[in-house]
């Protein structure tokens, strides 16, 4: 019975943070490395995840890791897990 009430794992992504200038929300760039199906060479692609930064955090430059959440505004469906490394 235990396993039934057990919650699921929320997602976790690692990006870099591309703004901070709005008050307890950041935004997280994520970029992956897709095989182009006709040329087969990898390009880059990027997403922009807005997450919540309830301490405010977090600050350009820095590696952070953001956790998928319930929907807190139009488009925040992330929340700050924990900083990983800080820009100088």
């Amino acid at each position: 019975m235990s396993e039934a009430l057990e919650r699921k794992q929320s997602k976790c992504i690692v990006g870099f943070v591309t703004s901070d200038s709005m008050d307890k929300t950041i935004v997280v760039t994520v970029t992956r490395s897709v095989k182009h199906p006709v040329v087969h060479k990898y390009i880059k692609k990027s997403t922009r995840y807005f997450a919540h930064d309830e301490k405010n955090e977090a600050h350009v430059g820095d590696k952070v890791e953001i956790r998928q959440s319930r929907p807190l505004s139009k488009m925040k469906r992330w929340s700050l897990s924990k900083v990983l490394e800080t820009q100088k």
